[in-house]
């Protein structure tokens, strides 16, 4: 009993770390659209910078507006995902997972590239056979920016 336990937290385990990297890679292929099935109708994420909420949205009509209008502003993405975190409160999983992401922007005739080391914070919720996010809080612990040299 105790090894089908493990088994079946595994496999969530799993699942779930397949869910944040399929956010990774919809962001780094600016697929806003496709992105938002992998969340909840009403889903809370919050961004946090330097320990200040910057931003606070909830719903995904109003998530994809705002995830538009970031990516419109962007040339190219590149994100790494690193070590991610599960734990199960009842039948409630949440995560931590660390990201490293690559921002390319133009800023008056030259491409910035902007590092941001991040942290989120999760709550899953498994609906239709599907895990989704319902709740993300993103913490940026750290930001570089710097001109590329041609």
């Amino acid at each position: 009993m105790l090894r089908n336990l493990f088994r079946r937290l595994r496999h969530i385990k799993a699942e779930l770390r397949e869910l944040v990297d399929a956010y990774a890679t919809l962001t780094d292929e600016k697929k806003i659209t496709e992105q938002m099935m992998l969340f909840t109708p009403d889903v809370d994420f919050k961004v946090y910078m330097g320990g200040q909420l910057v931003s606070d949205v909830k719903g995904i009509v109003q998530l994809e507006k705002e995830f538009n209008g970031r990516v419109s502003l962007v040339k190219r993405y590149l994100t790494l995902n690193g070590q991610h975190s599960v734990s199960m409160e009842g039948d409630v999983p949440s995560g931590v997972v660390f990201s490293q992401i690559k921002m390319l922007r133009e800023q008056d005739g030259q491409e910035v590239l902007t590092d941001y080391s991040v942290k989120y914070t999760d709550t899953y919720v498994r609906g239709n056979g599907t895990w989704r996010i319902q709740s993300r809080a993103s913490d940026y612990l750290f930001i570089e920016s710097r001109v590329l040299q041609a």
